[in-house]
C-alpha cells in the first residue's frame, strides 16, 4: 500500500483505493482516499 498525508486527519495514512496518476506536467503521483476521514490523499512520486 501507499502512503500519503492527509491534509484533514494531519498525520501520515495508508491510502485506500490508491492509484498511479500522471499529471500535466508529465510527473507521476499517486491518488487515493484517507481511510479515517475519506477525504482524498494525493502524493507526488517523482518524475518519468
Amino acid at each position: 500500500m501507499a502512503e500519503g498525508r492527509c491534509m484533514k486527519c494531519k498525520k501520515q495514512v495508508e491510502m485506500k483505493d490508491a492509484k498511479e496518476v500522471v499529471m500535466k506536467n508529465g510527473m507521476k503521483a499517486l491518488s487515493g482516499v484517507c481511510p479515517a476521514c475519506s477525504t482524498k490523499v494525493f502524493k507526488i512520486t517523482g518524475k518519468k
